[in-house]
C-alpha cells in the first residue's frame, strides 16, 4: 500500500483543528442559551413574578425529557448506528425548536394568569421548550466528542477535548455577563430579549455544523481506498453492548465522579449572579461578571492542563486534584462572615481551576476504558446519569432556598424581591464535592488494577 494511499484528512493540522473550531462553534452557541436565563433570575422574580422554586422547576427542566424518557441513550445507540453526520444535524435542529419554544413562552402575555398541571402555564411551557433544547444539545456534545476521537485519537486528543470545552464556556461566559444588560438595553427590563439572541445565535450554529457535514465527508472520502479491510461484523455496535458497558467498574467510577462533579458547578452558575448580590453585595447589573471569570479560566485552562495530560498523562491525578479544589471552594462560599466581593473573584477563580482540571482528563479518559465501537452509546449514558444531577439539584436548591434561607425582602430596579441566605446551598454543593472525591480515588485505584493508561500519555509516538 502506498503512503498516498493511507493518507488521511484528519493527517492535516489544519484540517482536523478547523473541523474542531466548526464544531466547537456549534456548542458554544447551545451552552450560550444553556445558561443564559442564569443572571435573570432576580429580574424573572420582579418581571414575571417567578419564585425561586419556579425558577429551580424551570432550570431542572433540562433534563426531564433526557433522563425520563431516556432521549440521551436513543441519542447514543443512534449515534453509534448512523454516525455523527445524521446525529449532528438533528440535534442541532432541536436546539433551535426547543429555543424556540422558550423563545415565545418568556415573550408571550397569552400565557398570563393560566396553569396547567399546577404550574404556571408560562413556567411550564418555558420549561418544556428548555427540556427540547437540552435533548439537541446533550446529544450534540456525545457527537461532538466522538467527533473529535475520530479527528484526534492517537494525536492530541485531551488538547483538542480542552479546546472544545473552553469554546462552549464562551458560551456560558457570555451568557453569564452579558444576559442583563441585553435584557435591560433599550432602558425598558425585558427578559426574552437575551433568549431571542441565542435562538439568533443557534441558528448560525446550525449553519456552522452543515459546514462540518461537508468535512466529515471528506474524511471519509479520503479513509476510503479499495484496500481497506472488510468491516468484520462484530465490530458493529448491538444493544447487547449497553450491557457489557454498564458491567464495566471503571466507566460507572467516571459516570458518578461526573454527576457529582458537574452538579457541584452547573447548578452553582445558576444561582450563582444570585448569590453575589445576595452575600457579597454586588449590584445586579455587573454580579454576573464574576462568575464569568470562571468559563474565562477553563478558556485559557483547560486546553493546558490537556496538553498536559496528552504528554504526561496522570489523568487520573488530575482529576483528584480538580475535585479536592471544588471541595475548599465551596466550604468557603459557605462562611458566613467572608463577604467581600475580591473574596469571592478568587474562589471564582479557584472554581475555575478545578472545572478545567477534572474534565480536561476525564472525557479523553472515557475512549481508554470503552472501544470506540460503543463509545457514542458510552458518552450517552455518562451524560444520562449526568443529567440526573443537573435536574435534579437546581430543584432541590430552589426548593431550599424557598424553603429555609428566605431572610428579608428588598426593592430591586423598582421591583420588590426576597433576599436569601446562601450559606446552606453552598454546603450541599460542598457534599457533593467530598463524594467526586472519593469516586476520583476509587477511579485511580481501578486503573491501577486493570492497566487503563489514564495516567499514562495520550499522543502515540
Amino acid at each position: 500500500m502506498t503512503e498516498a494511499i493511507r493518507k488521511s484528512l484528519r493527517d492535516s493540522s489544519a484540517a482536523r483543528w478547523s473541523a474542531l473550531f466548526i464544531v466547537s462553534f456549534t456548542m458554544m452557541c447551545g451552552y450560550f442559551l444553556t445558561d443564559i436565563m442564569a443572571p435573570l433570575a432576580g429580574l424573572l422574580e420582579g418581571q414575571l413574578g417567578w419564585s425561586r422554586a419556579e425558577y429551580g422547576t424551570f432550570t431542572s427542566a433540562y433534563g426531564w425529557f433526557n433522563v425520563f424518557l431516556l432521549m440521551l441513550i436513543f441519542g447514543g445507540i443512534i449515534l453509534d448506528k448512523l454516525g455523527v453526520r445524521m446525529t449532528g444535524l438533528g440535534a442541532a435542529t432541536v436546539m433551535v425548536i426547543g429555543t424556540a419554544i422558550k423563545y415565545w413562552a418568556v415573550s408571550t402575555d397569552s400565557l398570563e394568569g393560566q396553569t396547567l398541571f399546577g404550574l404556571d402555564a408560562q413556567v411550564l411551557w418555558a420549561s418544556i421548550g428548555f427540556a427540547i433544547f437540552a435533548i439537541g444539545v446533550e446529544v450534540a456534545g456525545i457527537t461532538v466528542s466522538k467527533i473529535i476521537v475520530k479527528w484526534f485519537k492517537g494525536k492530541e486528543l485531551a488538547t483538542a477535548m480542552g479546546m472544545e470545552m473552553a469554546m462552549a464556556r464562551i458560551g456560558t461566559a457570555l451568557a453569564l455577563g452579558f444576559s442583563v444588560p441585553i435584557a435591560k438595553a433599550t432602558g425598558a427590563v425585558d427578559v426574552s430579549r437575551p433568549v431571542l439572541v441565542a435562538l439568533i445565535g443557534l441558528c448560525i450554529g446550525l449553519i456552522s455544523f452543515i459546514v462540518y457535514v461537508m468535512m466529515d465527508k471528506k474524511l471519509d472520502a479520503s479513509e476510503a481506498t479499495g484496500l481497506v479491510e472488510e468491516k468484520n461484523p462484530e465490530d458493529e455496535f448491538k444493544l447487547s453492548d449497553i450491557g457489557k458497558i454498564l458491567g464495566n467498574r471503571g466507566w460507572w467510577f467516571i459516570a458518578i465522579l461526573c454527576v457529582l462533579f458537574y452538579s457541584a458547578v452547573f447548578p452553582f452558575l445558576k444561582y450563582a449572579t444570585d448569590l453575589m448580590v445576595n452575600k457579597f453585595g454586588v449590584a445586579e447589573d455587573l454580579a454576573g461578571m464574576i462568575p464569568m471569570l470562571l468559563p474565562f479560566g477553563n478558556i485559557l485552562l483547560t486546553p493546558l492542563f490537556g496538553g498536559i495530560y496528552d504528554k504526561k498523562g496522570k489523568g487520573a491525578t488530575i482529576m483528584i486534584i480538580g475535585a479536592s479544589l471544588l471541595i475548599l471552594v465551596h466550604a468557603l462560599f459557605s462562611v458566613p462572615g467572608l463577604n467581600s466581593w475580591i473574596f469571592a473573584m478568587v474562589l471564582v477563580v479557584l472554581l475555575g481551576i478545578a472545572f478545567s482540571l477534572v474534565p480536561s482528563a476525564m472525557w479523553p479518559s472515557v475512549p481508554k476504558i470503552v472501544p470506540e465501537k460503543r463509545l457514542g452509546t458510552a458518552y450517552s449514558l455518562i451524560f444520562w446519569v449526568q443529567n440526573w444531577g443537573l435536574m435534579g439539584v437546581p430543584l432541590l436548591i430552589g426548593w431550599v432556598l424557598e424553603k429555609y434561607c428566605i431572610t428579608g425582602q428588598t426593592v430591586r430596579d423598582g421591583l420588590t424581591v426576597n433576599t436569601y441566605d446562601y450559606t446552606l446551598p453552598m454546603l450541599i454543593f460542598t457534599s457533593f464535592g467530598m463524594l467526586a472525591l472519593i469516586f476520583a480515588f476509587l477511579l485511580k485505584a481501578e486503573d491501577k488494577r486493570k492497566g487503563y493508561g489514564l495516567e499514562s500519555p495520550n499522543i502515540q509516538r
